[in-house]
């Protein structure tokens, strides 16, 4: 996928500081935080997932579906975006 060899170093950045996010509520739990805590992290890492898919999908979304030299693959990219979405939703 050309747009993340392109954004690569970015994205690793991104998912870096997301797994620092698991690693702080693993901890908060082993620590026993207050549920309300625990739940703030939670809602923390999740947004952070959210805006990694987002770039993802945007790069995917330029480079695949509306790159109108690649007309036939356009189709294929949509349909797999589609379904990669549907899963993520869930």
């Amino acid at each position: 996928m050309p747009h993340t060899i392109r954004e690569k170093e970015k994205l690793i950045a991104r998912v870096s500081r997301i797994s620092g996010q698991v690693k702080a509520i693993q901890k908060a739990l082993a620590e026993e935080q207050e549920a309300s805590s625990v739940m703030q992290l939670i809602a923390s890492c999740r947004g952070a997932l959210n805006g990694l898919m987002s770039e993802l999908i945007e790069g995917h979304l330029n480079e695949h579906v509306a790159d109108e030299k690649n007309a036939r693959n356009r189709k294929v990219a949509a349909d797999e975006l589609l379904e990669i979405v549907k899963t993520y939703l869930r």
